[in-house]
């Protein structure tokens, strides 16, 4: 992308079609140098966008900028949207009748933090009018629409996002025959790579025979663990002689009396991350070895409490719930393990970083477990387990279900703007980390934005996954 595309867009009618997912660089193929030099246009740009906003009043343009402009970490002020307000103080009736800007503000809406009560009243005021726009626009348009109703572009998968407005824009009579077929190009490449990941890793699990060895309670779905992630279930008595072996790093005394399959559990483990210690040993990156595996150790003991908990039918305090729920999401994890395998992006300090419990990393882990709760509640209770964050607030604020639902839901609509905040504020460590970070939020937003996506892939979450591991999907 040169330069000119941000700093002359008003003469460059291919800029003005770019939406945020198609700036994205394409992150797999564009080199490290081409990624710093769009950085440091994006950034030299922001040093002069006032004035190359000043005239403008188009309500796509306006919404694009925001969105890009926050999206790369520049913290563009959400007065630009002051513009588009009348005389009573509100968003003029006229924007109503333009379908693609109410759709982009309602985009850009979706990067606000705790200070932008202008992109919450954006907010509203999009959501409250796109349902009747969508069903006067074009079909593709009137998709996208009811796509981004579902789950905004800002917190859905990157790869469903390309997927969906390939298709949107390759129907637009204006489209760019050009950027259409590098997009299709690049999304079959991505298919390609992840339908051989998947061959790789069936190929894996069927030599080291884990149908055979784990119990039936195990879900075999090796598609839809490629898609989210992995879960494995022991009684209490199995899972804390699990807890205390990972804790040592060594068999305890009652490992040798457990079942097969919690043996082959724990050698495959330590298997792993001695494979792990050999390749980052070379590398000098041993100190990535053991961030990942004392948040290994900490998710292990946290998986561990919440099962005494729900055994024996306890419903803590929301409070004390949160403290074990947060690390039992798995996202702490999650992060250390893909810092490890960021190379020397990750340094030491990361990890540091990371121990430290940021806040933003904290309000994605908050989310996790409020999403995996509500989404899961009505489940949960069929089978008896009482201990979620529902119960727990209930208990503890003595209020109804419902009650609950909205304070939780309440809660994570404030912890997304603390994550928006948080992109925009966090210097101390690279943006590729962060992006890591909200791309984990992403996947979980994706998993439980249909209800429990992982017990329950059947509908959306098969959809997606349909469309994306199949080569037919995209024509070129």
């Amino acid at each position: 992308m040169e330069s000119q595309h941000v700093l002359d867009y008003k003469t460059d009618r291919t800029f003005k079609k770019l939406q945020p997912s198609q700036w994205a660089d394409h992150f797999l193929y564009i080199p490290i140098d081409e990624l710093n030099e769009i950085e440091e246009t994006l950034t030299h740009a922001f040093e002069k966008i006032d004035d190359m906003i000043a005239d403008e009043h188009d309500l796509y343009t306006i919404s694009i900028f925001f969105w890009v402009f926050r999206t790369y970490g520049h913290n563009i002020s959400s007065d630009v949207f002051k513009r588009f307000k009348g005389e009573d103080g509100k968003f003029m009736d006229s924007l109503t009748k333009d379908a693609k800007g109410m759709l982009s503000l309602y985009e850009a809406a979706h990067l606000r933090t705790t200070k932008d009560c202008i992109m919450d009243e954006s907010l509203s005021f999009t959501t409250r009018h796109l349902e009747s726009l969508a069903g006067r626009a074009s079909p593709h348009l009137s998709r996208l629409i009811h796509n981004a109703l579902g789950l905004s572009q800002h917190w859905n998968m990157e790869i469903i996002v390309a997927l969906e407005y390939i298709t949107f824009y390759e129907h637009e009579e204006d489209h760019d025959e050009t950027i259409l077929k590098f997009s299709k190009l690049n999304f079959k490449l991505l298919q390609l790579l992840y339908l051989k990941e998947l061959k790789m890793i069936t190929k894996w699990y069927k030599e080291l025979d884990f149908a055979s060895k784990l119990p039936p309670y195990f879900r075999d779905r090796i598609v839809e663990l490629h898609f989210f992630v992995i879960s494995i279930y022991a009684s209490i008595s199995e899972a804390e002689s699990l807890a205390n072996s990972l804790e040592r790093w060594a068999p305890d005394k009652d490992m040798d009396r457990q079942p097969a399959f919690l043996k082959f559990v724990f050698k495959f483990i330590l298997d792993v991350f001695k494979d792990f210690e050999r390749e980052l040993g070379s590398e000098g990156r041993s100190y990535s070895l053991k961030g990942t595996l004392d948040e290994f150790k900490r998710l292990v003991k946290a998986n561990l409490d919440l099962a005494k908990w729900a055994q024996a039918s306890h419903v803590p305090s929301f409070d004390d719930y949160m403290e074990v729920g947060e690390v039992e999401i798995t996202m702490y994890a999650t992060m250390a393990g893909t810092l490890m395998g960021m190379g020397h992006i990750a340094t030491e300090k990361a990890y540091e970083w990371l121990k430290s419990r940021p806040k933003i990393i904290q309000s994605l882990s908050i989310n996790g477990r409020l999403m995996n709760d509500m989404a899961g509640f009505e489940d949960d209770m069929s089978r008896g387990y009482v201990t979620t964050g529902i119960n727990c607030y209930m208990k503890q604020y003595g209020v109804t279900k419902n009650e609950a639902f909205r304070a939780l839901h309440k809660m994570r609509v404030d912890n997304d703007k603390i994550v928006n905040e948080e992109l925009l504020m966090t210097k101390n460590v690279p943006r590729r980390i962060l992006k890591e970070a909200i791309n984990c939020a992403r996947m979980t937003n994706v998993a439980y934005g249909y209800g429990e996506g992982l017990t329950h892939p059947e509908d959306k979450i098969k959809d997606y996954i349909i469309s994306l591991y199949n080569i037919d999907q995209i024509h070129l």
